[in-house]
Order: C-alpha cells, then sequence, then structure tokens
C-alpha cells in the first residue's frame, strides 16, 4: 500500500469512527452521569486502521455495579445498539467494569466501543491516557506510517492488540509483517504487563 493511500484510507476511518461516537451519544449519557470520559487507543492517536474499535475510559467515584448497569441502561435504548457485553472485574486491581457495545453506524457496518468504567484515583485512573501521550510523543512520521501499514496488512487475520504493533516498531525496530509475527508470538510467552516508552 502506498504512503497516501495508507493515510487517507486511515483518515477517512477515523472521520466515520467519530460519527460512530457523536450519533451513538455515549459520551454525553456518561457525562450527563457525572463521569469522566476520555478517548484512549488508536482513534486517540491517530492510528486507527480497518478494525472497527473506539476505546473509552471513564471515571467516576463510587464505582459499583447497579450505577454502572444503570448508565448502560441508557445507551441500550439506541436502537444502533444491536449487542451489550459486561466484564465485571471489581474485584481485581483494576477496580473497573468493562463494556464491549456493538454498534450499527449509518452504513451498516459494526463498531465495537469499548467502555472501561473505573474509580476515580485507583491505580489505572490516567495510566492508558499517559500511555497514549507518551507514543504520540516518541513516535517518528515513519513508525506511523509503517504502524499503519502493518495494521492494514495484517488486522483482518492476526488479532493482534494494538499495544503490541506500537511496541514491536516503536521500541524494537520491528519492520516487516514477518517480523510482527515473531515478535507478537515471543511477545506472548513473557508475563503480562503494561508498556510504556
Amino acid at each position: 500500500m502506498k504512503h497516501k493511500e495508507i493515510f487517507e484510507r486511515a483518515a477517512a476511518n477515523e472521520a466515520v469512527a467519530r460519527e460512530v461516537l457523536n450519533e451513538s451519544r455515549v459520551v454525553d449519557v456518561w457525562r450527563t452521569a457525572g463521569c469522566r470520559v476520555n478517548l484512549v487507543g488508536s482513534l486517540r492517536m491517530g492510528l486507527l486502521a480497518s478494525h472497527r474499535d473506539i476505546d473509552l475510559h471513564v471515571y467516576s467515584q463510587g464505582v459499583t455495579t447497579e450505577g454502572s448497569f444503570g448508565i448502560m441502561s441508557e445507551i441500550a435504548k439506541n436502537r444502533n445498539v444491536a449487542e451489550i457485553k459486561c466484564i465485571n472485574g471489581l474485584h481485581t486491581e483494576e477496580r473497573c467494569i468493562a463494556w464491549h457495545v456493538s454498534y450499527r453506524a449509518a452504513d451498516g457496518a459494526m463498531w465495537q466501543i469499548d467502555i472501561i468504567h473505573i474509580e476515580e484515583g485507583s491505580e489505572y485512573d490516567g495510566f492508558f491516557e499517559r500511555m497514549a501521550d507518551r507514543i504520540e510523543a516518541v513516535m517518528t512520521p515513519e513508525q506511523r506510517e509503517l504502524i499503519l501499514s502493518l495494521k492494514f496488512e495484517t488486522q483482518a487475520e492476526c488479532g493482534f492488540h494494538g499495544v503490541e504493533y506500537y511496541e514491536a516498531v516503536i521500541a524494537d525496530g520491528v519492520k516487516s509483517v514477518a517480523e510482527l509475527k515473531d515478535w507478537v508470538a515471543a511477545h506472548r510467552q513473557r508475563p503480562q504487563y503494561y508498556w510504556i516508552p
């Protein structure tokens, strides 16, 4: 894929993602409930490729299943919401409830909106926002292009996590799909950790 096409496709996908975010009113619902809402992940960093995924972290004090379900019940009223899944992590060190919303865009394409409801002031309050800021600060234009190119080439079939592309390219100098596949295979043998450059 040529340089111009990579950035044109990424920009087009980002524009659709932002339309989905606005149409879904997910951010408005959480803010109306008194939560702080931050965009994280690939959309925040301008690294959204072909994977139709939007990541939000929302924060409030005294997160409970009852309160979080109440807020999500408002989102569930949207007729374009096809499915909502919940993972309760309040009993873990992450102190959060993860929501995965399947949302049908105007063109019929399905998007996933991942909403992580996190206890304000807990260990992970702001962690992934800092990660995104650091990636943007250290990533060169050449690395941005390479990350997008690798994502477009592999996302449909490989199921790699966004942060794996970023760490592989930025920290370890991966430059090809073959190198990326080898890097991910080796990387997944290590104990789980959260990477910030």
